[in-house]
């Protein structure tokens, strides 16, 4: 899965928040009132050029048969964390003594979370 740059990334937030299709002058529109100054505003044109980067990545699709084309993110945000996980643990040359560090590394909480979707995972 492929890396994603600041403002694919600021694109991708905006889809993830919300389940509508976006045109890119909805994109854009959103990402200025994020960045919350005017002069931050990233042209119509850059957003376009986002998208299409996004869309040859694999993040975003499009619907063609409307004007002007709308957007919407063909994974979720907790799938994508999901993949980046996978992709980690899978360059890793020990996988276990990875997922030992990170188990080490969480809060009671998500410890808690763990075994329990471990002991649903593992039930038939």
């Amino acid at each position: 899965m492929a890396n994603l740059g600041e403002l694919e990334r600021s694109v991708m937030d905006v889809l993830w928040s919300g389940e509508a299709l976006l045109t890119a002058n909805e994109l854009r529109d959103a990402l200025a009132v994020r960045d919350g100054a005017p002069s931050k505003s990233v042209a119509t044109t850059t957003v376009l050029t986002v998208l299409s980067r996004l869309e040859r990545k694999g993040f975003v699709s499009r619907q063609r048969d409307t004007r002007p084309h709308r957007y919407h993110a063909l994974l979720s945000r907790e799938e994508h964390t999901a993949e980046l996980m996978h992709e980690v643990l899978d360059r890793s040359s020990d996988r276990d003594a990875a997922l030992a560090r990170f188990v080490r590394t969480v809060s009671d909480g998500e410890a808690a979370t763990l075994r329990r979707l471990l002991d649903e995972h593992s039930r038939p």
